[in-house]
């Protein structure tokens, strides 16, 4: 059994550019036109999140969380690919916070994109 979130956007083009270009997500089956209103399906190590630009599929400001094996080393790639950081309020997408410690054992940082929705990303202690 799979479970597919499936993220909201207001701009489907522009989610994609977030996604692919920064976070390391690949687009791998979708609507053949990427207008609005648009679905896509992405993928990333093997899972996949659908992005949805339909108005009924998904609210805005939702939280996704991704787990991986080096988050240190993942926050300076993304860093490195234009992701800001707290204090640039010019950024469309920023980091909360991170990679911090977390009481529970997991090492984290925070993601916002260009919708407000969360992507938490996560290493196990």
């Amino acid at each position: 059994m799979a479970i597919i979130p499936t993220i909201r956007c207001s701009n489907m083009r522009a989610s994609l550019a977030f996604y692919t270009d920064v976070l390391d997500f690949a687009r791998v089956d979708g609507d053949d036109a990427l207008d609005d209103p648009s679905f896509s399906v992405l993928g990333r190590e093997g899972h996949l999140l659908f992005l949805s630009s339909h108005r009924g599929d998904g609210t805005f400001g939702q939280a996704v969380v991704v787990t991986t094996d080096d988050i240190d080393a993942l926050c300076r790639k993304f860093r490195a690919r234009g992701l800001r950081t707290p204090g640039d309020p010019d950024a469309p997408t920023h980091v909360h916070e991170g990679p911090i410690d977390q009481t529970w054992g997991t090492r984290e940082f925070y993601v916002d994109d260009p919708d407000g929705n969360t992507l938490r990303f996560m290493e196990r202690g």
